[in-house]
C-alpha cells in the first residue's frame, strides 16, 4: 500500500503564497499545509484556512531566519547574536549551536509552544508539526519539538528523513544544480534512526519519511512524475512550496520565487490526482493520518 500526505509548506509567508496553497486544495491535491505562527500574512492565511475545512493544518515551527513568538531574554538562546536583535538566526547558525549544545531544550519548547497557542488562539486545529528548513532532523531540536507536541496534544511530526534513493541517479547526473543538495540530504540520513526511535517512544505519528526535498527549488513536470513513480511502499509526504511570485514574495527572504509559481501549477492541475490513482497511491491528509 503507498499513501501520500501532500503538505504545503509556509503558510501565512505572503498572501499570494496563501492563495496559491488554497488553490492547490480546491483543484489540486494539497490536504494539508503548515502555517508560520510568525509569517508576515498569518491573519490572512487563518482567514482562508477556516473557509477550507478540508485542509489539515499544522504548525510551521520557525527557529530560523525570523522572529520569535516569545520575546526577551528567556529564548537569548535562539537569538541572533547580533547587538539588539530580536530575530533567529540563520540556519548554519542554529546547526552548529544544535551540534555543540548550545541551545537550551526548554527556551525552544517555550517558543513552539507559543507558536502553538498563537494558532489555537486564531481557531485553527493543529493537526501536526514540521519545521522550517527541517531543522527538526537535529536530535536537540527534535526533543523539543516532541515535548512541545506532547505539552500541546499535537499527534504527527513530519519525518524529514528522505529515502534511501532520493532519485534517480540519472535525473541527478543531468542536474548539476541539485547535486550540492543530494549530498546535504543523504549526510542528514544519518539522523533518521534516532529519529524515529525518539518519536516512537513519545507515541507521536509521524510517516516513512519525505520525499520533494532534494527538488526543492527545481521542481516540475518530469522530477514530479519521477518521485510519483518511484514512491517506494507506506505513507510518505511530498514536502511543496506553492506560491505566486509577487513583489511581497521577493521581499520575503525566501529564496524559492518562481519555483512557487512553477509548483501552484503542478499541484493545483486536477489530472495529477488521477495519476496519482493510477499508480496505486491514495492521497491523504495529516488529520486523516494521525486518526490512523
Amino acid at each position: 500500500m503507498r499513501r501520500l500526505i501532500v503538505n504545503a509548506d509556509d503558510l501565512g509567508l505572503t498572501e499570494g503564497v496563501n492563495r496559491a496553497i488554497l488553490e492547490a486544495h480546491q483543484n489540486g491535491v494539497v490536504l494539508s499545509a503548515t502555517l508560520m505562527a510568525n509569517g508576515g500574512a498569518f491573519e490572512h492565511a487563518v482567514e482562508l484556512a477556516r473557509s477550507a475545512p478540508g485542509l489539515s493544518v499544522g504548525c510551521h515551527v520557525v527557529l530560523v531566519d525570523g522572529a520569535p513568538v516569545i520575546r526577551g531574554e528567556a529564548g537569548s538562546s535562539l537569538l541572533s547574536k547580533r547587538s539588539g536583535s530580536a530575530q533567529f538566526p540563520q540556519l548554519s547558525t542554529l546547526a552548529m549551536r544544535a551540534v555543540l549544545g548550545k541551545l537550551d531544550r526548554e527556551q525552544m519548547v517555550s517558543e513552539i509552544v507559543g507558536q502553538v497557542r498563537k494558532i489555537r488562539a486564531a481557531g485553527i486545529q493543529v493537526t501536526h508539526f514540521d519545521t522550517h528548513k527541517h531543522t527538526h532532523i537535529f536530535p536537540s531540536v527534535l526533543d523539543a519539538l516532541v515535548g512541545a507536541a506532547l505539552i500541546c496534544g499535537v499527534p504527527a511530526i513530519r519525518n524529514p528523513v528522505v529515502p534511501e534513493h532520493p532519485m534517480e541517479m540519472r535525473e541527478l547526473a543531468r542536474r548539476p544544480t541539485l547535486w550540492k543538495r543530494y549530498g546535504q540530504v543523504k549526510m542528514l540520513r544519518q539522523f533518521g534512526r534516532r529519529f524515529r526511535e525518539r518519536v516512537k517512544r513519545a507515541g507521536l505519528a509521524t510517516p516513512d519519511g519525505v520525499i520533494g526535498v532534494v527538488e526543492t527549488g527545481s521542481f516540475n513536470h518530469a522530477l514530479l512524475e519521477q518521485a510519483i513513480e518511484n514512491l517506494p511502499e507506506g505513507t510518505w509526504e511530498l514536502v511543496c512550496h506553492p506560491g505566486y511570485d509577487d513583489d511581497a514574495l521577493r521581499s520575503a527572504g525566501t529564496r524559492l520565487t518562481e519555483s512557487r509559481d512553477e509548483e501552484r501549477r503542478l499541484l493545483s492541475a486536477p489530472e495529477l490526482r488521477g495519476r496519482l490513482e493510477a499508480h496505486g497511491i491514495r492521497v491523504i491528509s495529516y488529520r486523516e493520518f494521525a486518526g490512523s
